[in-house]
């Protein structure tokens, strides 16, 4: 094999007319080719003089400084030979038409030098060292075209002083060096390409192949189409780099899984290195890198230990490769040199609209890679693969063909933000798992039951077979929500037409305004609805509006990654929710915009460019607009306000118009905050202190009435009856058990002071 070595790209200027009449020999001045560019680099060691030797010396010096400042200078090192080329072009460059900067009519031609090169797989590199590109053919016949395109499109209108850097000179070649220098590198510079592999990628990544090969690699199942589309790319000498396109839970991971197999089987019995498929992220590629140019220097050895195999790395998420890191650059910009050489191979995955958003991003890496579709399977073509992997599960219940169509109905109704099959999958991986299956053969309700506790979702309202009228939806929530019949009848008609599955699947569930002065259940009704719909009150996504006022301010609903706090995120992590939106009047004008895609077409796109489905949430805004004009004294005041006027005077008619229901709150009556005062202190009873010491609170009806009376404000209605309760009745409790602690088996009683005879000593009782 070839010594690696130095090519010098030399060029003879034209002679000067002094030189012509002797009185000056003529310059030439040559340029170091190199493998791959870096982000913000400079440009490549070149030098002029009147010889050959004055120009290398000045390089071999460029060249050593360069290494005393820790450059590697491996990417100027080559084993292919070079040829000088010449493509004509004609440009239309810049002119000016009445003072405004125009594209001219007047083609210019050119003669463009390229150097071009064999690769070991059997493409052509074709470089053009006067204006820094590089670029791949597949075949020499479409070097020339290629190039035109390239030069036309980035001259396309520039100014005419530019054409210069591409004009003729004279003769142009491209000639081996090998100074001292190069030996040194050769020698010393270079780990063998086992060593790097060895080395870094280990360190950011987990073999798949060994994996398969210890079967410990998640089962594939079933055929794939998209995999037959990738099988004659393998079997090129350096096989592309793979972007896979498709929505959440198509099977984009499991196309990997199933690579990595093909690798294993394909690599038995052969001899020398075997293909290893690398999988790893963005977070994995920069973790402990803390000081400054520690992952840029992790991104170039990875980029160098790939390059020197036909290992592929699965790099999760395009969109997470392209997004700037705490420095503004991006490890793409690392990896995209060699990616776009076609020296490494990557696969990474992206959606639709992620691919859209890397392409505005970055079109050159985006260009560079093979798309390859992975659509998600219709529910038809999912239900085989039920038992297809319950058969690779040792101890997983066999579920017959009826129980399997039950479950694949109600992934597709229920759980709507992820395709087949990966919903099927994950949902089959939970129950195997789940202390509650069935021994034997599971039937439909046994699948009903497991996906209620695997969704939260209440039965009787994913099972056909329950009823679950609206009028027993609002039942359930007047429970929890007193005063406000009408509003828990609504939305008990919006959970009623989800159990019939005449809701509109693309949009969310429902979509309530509750409007009406503060304290009178609008945000207790929402975590009802939560409580109701998905089993817990932490299902309730909140978002104070009043934090979104600024200018701005609406970008952070959509921050991505790991840990933000936004919007985006907290539904991601938890798709079947309900969001509150409180106090809604308070956002900045952009906030609605970005929340009409939201109501219109239950999908929201966060700052990466990755959807984020809102299709199976109920949304909740709450508004206390109207409230001022409110004249109320006592409990219920004297007049109602005209809440839905101030509504449709302060939303625009479009954003309205995407609201399914407004609903208006009455203000609470006495008997109300009476109800509230029993269902506050019932849940002070079930507070683990209480309980453990096996505790009775016993609150007497006088007693009741002065928290009623106290917890109730006319502005600000039930609000501050939780605080009285704790600074009244939770405080003196916790006072006696602490005084106490062999107190169990009691009752603590809770009196009002008029109870009391004079002078009467209380005792243990608690006296409000």
């Amino acid at each position: 094999m070839t010594k690696p070595s130095f090519r010098i790209y030399w060029i003879e200027h034209a002679r000067t007319e002094a030189v012509a009449v002797g009185d000056e020999p003529p310059k030439r001045s040559g340029t170091l080719l190199r493998r791959w560019e870096l982000l913000l680099d400079s440009p490549p060691p070149s030098a002029m003089g009147e010889t050959d030797d004055e120009v290398t010396a000045e390089l071999e010096r460029q060249l050593l400084v360069l290494r005393a400042a820790g450059e590697d200078l491996e990417r100027y090192l080559w084993t292919e030979t070079f040829e000088a080329r010449r493509v004509e072009v004609e440009v239309n460059p810049e002119t000016s038409v009445g003072g405004l900067r125009a594209i001219g009519v007047r083609d210019i031609p050119l003669r463009v030098g390229v150097a071009v090169c064999e690769t070991e797989d059997g493409a052509f590199r074709a470089i053009l060292p006067r204006v820094g590109w590089s670029l791949v053919v597949e075949s020499l016949d479409q070097l020339a075209t290629i190039v035109r395109q390239v030069v036309f499109a980035a001259l396309l209108g520039s100014r005419s002083a530019w054409i210069y850097d591409l004009r003729r000179e004279g003769e142009e070649r491209v000639d081996e060096w090998r100074p001292p220098l190069a030996d040194q590198l050769t020698r010393a510079g270079r780990k063998p390409a086992a060593s790097d592999v060895d080395g870094v990628l280990p360190q950011i990544a987990e073999d798949w192949v060994e994996k398969a090969e210890r079967r410990r690699l998640a089962p594939v199942v079933g055929p794939s189409a998209p995999f037959e589309l990738i099988l004659p790319l393998l079997q090129r000498p350096r096989p592309p780099s793979l972007l896979l396109v498709g929505p959440p839970g198509s099977g984009k991971t499991a196309l990997v899984r199933r690579l990595a197999r093909y690798l294993l089987d394909h690599g038995r019995g052969r001899k020398g290195a075997k293909a290893r498929l690398w999988a790893s992220s963005a977070d994995r590629i920069v973790a402990g890198m803390v000081y400054l140019g520690m992952w840029q220097e992790r991104c170039l050895e990875i980029a160098r230990a790939l390059s020197q195999s036909r290992d592929f790395l699965h790099v999760d998420r395009l969109t997470d490769l392209i997004r700037p890191q705490s420095d503004g650059a991006a490890i793409a910009d690392l990896l995209a040199p060699a990616i776009i050489a076609g020296e490494i191979a990557i696969i990474a995955e992206a959606s639709e609209a992620e691919l859209e958003k890397c392409r505005r991003r970055n079109p050159e890496l985006v260009d560079a890679l093979t798309v390859i579709r992975v659509d998600a399977l219709a529910p038809s073509q999912v239900v085989p693969l039920v038992g297809l992997y319950q058969q690779r599960k040792d101890g997983a219940p066999e579920i017959g063909p009826q129980a399997a169509r039950r479950l694949v109905s109600l992934l597709g109704a229920f759980r709507r933000d992820v395709g087949f099959p990966g919903k099927l999958f994950t949902f089959l991986d939970w129950w195997y798992q789940d202390p509650g299956r069935p021994t034997g053969a599971a039937l439909p309700r046994d699948v009903v039951a497991a996906y209620s506790r695997w969704s939260g979702m209440p039965v009787e309202i994913i099972a056909d077979e329950q009823p679950a009228t609206s009028r027993d939806v609002a039942a359930a929530l007047q429970r929890g929500v007193i005063g406000q019949d009408h509003a828990c009848a609504i939305s008990g008609r919006v959970v009623a037409r989800l159990k019939a599955g005449l809701d509109d699947p693309e949009r969310p569930v429902g979509t309530l305004l509750f409007i009406g002065p503060t304290g009178v259940g609008k945000t207790e009704l929402a975590k009802q609805l939560a409580r109701y719909l998905f089993g817990s009150a932490e299902r309730l996504v909140r978002v104070d509006m009043s934090e979104y006022a600024a200018p701005g301010s609406a970008q952070r609903l959509l921050e991505a990654g790991a840990g933000a706090p936004s919007l985006a995120e907290k539904v991601r992590a938890q798709p079947l929710s309900v969001v509150l939106f409180d106090e809604i009047e308070k956002a900045h004008p952009d906030v609605f915009d970005l929340l009409l895609g939201v109501l219109g077409e239950g999908r929201l796109t966060d700052a990466l460019g990755r959807p984020c489905d809102f299709r199976m949430t109920v949304i909740v805004m709450t508004s206390n607009l109207g409230a001022r004009e409110a004249r109320a004294t006592g409990f219920a005041g004297d007049g109602q306000p005209d809440y839905l006027g101030a509504v449709r005077r302060h939303f625009r008619p479009e954003w309205l118009g995407r609201i399914d229901h407004v609903v208006a709150f009455r203000p609470l009556a006495p008997a109300d905050v009476a109800r509230i005062v029993e269902l506050e202190l019932d849940k002070v009873r079930r507070r683990a202190g209480l309980v453990q010491r096996r505790l009775t609170l016993t609150v007497s009806p006088a007693a009741c009435a002065v928290l009623a009376e106290a917890g109730f404000d006319a502005r600000m209605g039930a609000r501050p009856l939780r605080r009285v309760i704790e600074e009244r009745v939770v405080t003196p409790v916790a006072v006696q058990m602490s005084a106490d602690p062999e107190l169990r088996d009691a009752t603590l009683t809770v009196i009002a002071a008029g109870e009391l005879a004079p002078g009467e000593d209380p005792g243990d009782r608690i006296v409000l």
